[in-house]
């Protein structure tokens, strides 16, 4: 594949996740429907975090050593899991013997947290994009 699927999959999880907060935090003052579909938006985007963190994966293993670009690409790939831990910890938090509740606080503060994570780990992914130009092809267009 001449096209690096992780960036195009970052979008699902990165939009999953940051609706996700914003719910929990609207849920503050909207109830239930809040809290309810910030759990289906932050199930969502665990799930597809899978893929997108297997495809940015399978982009690391390609850089070689002494990149310059690898210090960066380590520390978005532990920003990245970490994001997902702290949203996988306040998905977790909402159930209790298999039924979904509104979250208290450590939930809220997980997400909140996770929301903070997934923007240094957006930051460093453009920082690998354009200050190292990982995942960007070198060769021009020859129609152009």
């Amino acid at each position: 594949m001449s096209h690096p699927l992780h960036p195009a999959l970052v979008h699902f999880p990165i939009a999953g996740w940051s609706l996700a907060t914003a719910a929990d935090i609207a849920s503050l003052w909207l109830g239930e429907p809040a809290w309810r579909f910030a759990a289906i938006s932050m199930s969502a985007g665990c799930v597809v975090a899978l893929a997108t963190m297997a495809a940015g994966l399978w982009e690391f293993a390609k850089l070689r050593d002494g990149n310059p670009a690898l210090p960066t690409a380590n520390r978005h790939m532990l920003f990245a899991l970490a994001a997902f831990c702290a949203y996988a910890a306040s998905l977790l938090l909402r159930y209790d013997q298999h039924a979904l509740h509104a979250p208290a606080m450590p939930a809220l503060a997980a997400s909140i947290v996770g929301f903070g994570l997934l923007g240094v780990t957006g930051w460093l992914g453009g920082q690998l994009v354009y200050k190292h130009g990982v995942g960007v092809s070198r060769e021009r267009d020859s129609s152009q």
